[in-house]
């Protein structure tokens, strides 16, 4: 038997950092945005004794690490134990579309497909609410991927409120030559807010809230003014440890995009269009360019982690 669950990449379209807490993490102001561009991940019946199994393909598969490490594998673990189950014989195969270590949650998204690929293949049923408390186990973005659609974040982000959203926006994405350590840009913020003079702890930064201009654009489908409030308190972070990124920055807004910020951590770059069209001159541009490996259009908001096959 087999399950295939389709889960999608997420864009951050305000990414609010708070200052450094004692535990070693910020509060942030997260407003994920799930987007077609996504992952494919298939749970196959194991052979007895041979626990969980990873193989995978696509873009920068050779990237993606094939044991403990991966989310995907800790997840089927996770929910077994939850369950009590004895035995976690099952292949997971991921069919890779998200950049790895981009910014766009794809280790994540793999997580959360994994957990809804397993629960159908053992025939659990888990209820949502509990999907989504060990996905928080597993990581800050996971839930969200679980979840789709465009939600605020709150806390490491697993904290999550659905925001309504109207309409349809057009993205592309550039992905960059390697990926870039979430934690390094983190450290990387606070040392640039230490070199500020504004200090980089909780009690010197403010707690950062949602940008009601850009709930406001999101709500009322205005593409427009969503591309003027777009904003990431780690770009700058990203654009210190990867210079090149404001090339490709630069190159998609001449190319027309109404709107570009680096997607979450980076380095992927992320830009809005006016429309489907523009998007795919927006692409190619960046693609011409020389200043991405890879351009990608797609469009969103898109639900979150779902069955897509299964037999």
């Amino acid at each position: 038997m087999t399950v295939t669950v389709r889960v999608p990449a997420k864009v951050n379209v305000q990414l609010g950092v708070g200052g450094l807490r004692a535990d070693g993490f910020h509060d942030l102001a997260n407003v994920f945005f799930a987007v077609a561009l996504g992952d494919e991940v298939t749970a196959t019946a194991g052979e007895p004794g041979t626990g969980v199994t990873l193989s995978c393909t696509g873009p920068d598969a050779d990237a993606v690490p094939l044991d403990d490490s991966n989310l995907a594998a800790r997840a089927a673990r996770l929910l077994a134990a939850h369950h009590g189950l004895a035995a976690t014989d099952v292949h997971l195969h991921i069919a890779k579309a998200i950049p790895v270590a981009g910014g766009m949650a794809g280790g994540s998204a793999d997580g959360a497909a994994a957990l809804v690929a397993c629960d159908a293949l053992w025939g659990l049923g888990t209820p949502v609410e509990v999907l989504l408390e060990l996905a928080a186990e597993l990581g800050s973005d996971v839930p969200f991927a679980l979840v789709g659609g465009v939600a605020l974040g709150r806390g490491r982000g697993e904290i999550l409120e659905p925001l309504p959203v109207a309409g349809s926006y057009h993205w592309v994405f550039a992905v960059a030559d390697g990926g870039l350590s979430t934690p390094a840009v983190f450290r990387e913020c606070d040392r640039l807010r230490e070199e500020a003079g504004t200090g980089s702890g909780d009690t010197e930064v403010a707690t950062p809230d949602a940008d009601p201009a850009l709930l406001a654009a999101l709500a009322d489908g205005d593409a427009v003014a969503l591309a003027a409030a777009l904003t990431n308190d780690l770009q700058p972070a990203a654009l210190s440890l990867r210079p090149a990124l404001a090339a490709t920055l630069r190159a998609g807004t001449e190319a027309g995009a109404i709107g570009a910020l680096v997607s979450g951590s980076g380095p992927t770059c992320a830009f809005l269009a006016k429309d489907a069209d523009a998007a795919e001159a927006v692409a190619a541009a960046l693609r011409a360019s020389g200043s991405c490996r890879a351009a990608h259009a797609t469009y969103g908001p898109v639900p979150g982690a779902a069955v897509t096959a299964g037999e």
